[in-house]
């Protein structure tokens, strides 16, 4: 005897919606129970899968979905990373795998600490990434009837080569042309600061710099100079221990007209 089937359960419905009943109703209760149960899975599955869908279209819409990810690039986070204190433990845990590599025994006395101090200190050195150029400037930047050149030089200047994870320091000058607005002295070398103490080379550096004063008060022109020595070039490879590296990044008028870089450049190299 065939098994009676609903007509109310597929009335008001077509395709696949009455298919979908008329099949329900015809199977045995128990069994119709976990079939019940296995659409319920089916449909949260499908839900969970739309939602990574829409997730990955709006990454994709924004390019690689970390435009916004102050780990690459420095802009406001859409996404908060754990605070920098949360990190301390898994980075002393890899320490403490990094000395065991090197055939050292991390639980005598002289190394017993140090995986937690070199975590500590390496969020120090990369403490640039937790600030941005809103909260160094702090509004120290004022309206002033000013248009001539502004110099401040030899701001010392340390950082961590991103490709061998060693040190590199050495100075920055950095020239500015007002519009009108000047910025606080102390905060050009705070501006240094943020992008110096992050994994970094000299060339994004420099131009870094030069982009956040832009932003801070919108000058006619930005000059930036770095000179800096690399401990990557001293200590390991080809070991030149007098070498230096010098890089610089004009915008605006200190772009286009060589007398104003002229005279930026002398007084760069003033004694």
């Amino acid at each position: 005897m065939k098994p009676q089937t609903s007509e109310q359960n597929g009335s008001g419905q077509n395709g696949e919606g009455a298919a979908d009943a008329v099949a329900v109703a015809t199977i045995p209760t128990g069994e119709a129970s976990a079939a019940t149960s296995g659409t319920d899975l089916t449909v949260s599955k499908n839900s969970q899968q739309l939602k990574l869908e829409m997730l990955n279209m709006e990454l994709a819409s924004n390019g690689s979905g970390h435009e916004k990810c102050t780990f690459h690039h420095d802009l406001e986070l859409d996404h908060k990373p754990p605070t920098r204190e949360a990190l301390l433990p898994d980075m002393a845990r890899s320490y403490r795998l990094l000395l065991g590599g090197l055939g050292e025994n991390p639980d005598r006395q002289g190394l017993i600490k140090t995986p937690e101090r070199a975590a500590k200190a390496m969020l120090y050195f990369t403490k640039g990434y937790d600030q941005s150029l809103e909260d160094v400037l702090n509004g120290a930047v004022f309206d002033e009837d000013h248009d001539e050149m502004v110099v401040v030089k030899d701001i010392e200047m340390f950082s961590m080569c991103e490709h061998h994870l060693v040190p590199f320091y050495g100075k920055v000058s950095i020239g500015y042309l007002p519009c009108n607005k000047i910025l606080g002295l102390s905060k050009l070398a705070r501006i240094v600061e943020i992008f110096s103490r992050r994994l970094q080379v000299q060339e994004r550096l420099t131009k870094q710099i030069a982009v956040a004063v832009t932003q801070a008060v919108q000058p006619a022109g930005v000059a930036v100079v770095v000179e800096g020595v690399h401990m990557c070039m001293v200590m390991r490879g080809v070991q030149k221990i007098n070498s230096k590296t010098v890089t610089s990044t004009m915008l605006g008028v200190f772009r286009d007209d060589p007398k104003t870089r002229e005279e930026f450049l002398n007084l760069v190299n003033s004694k």
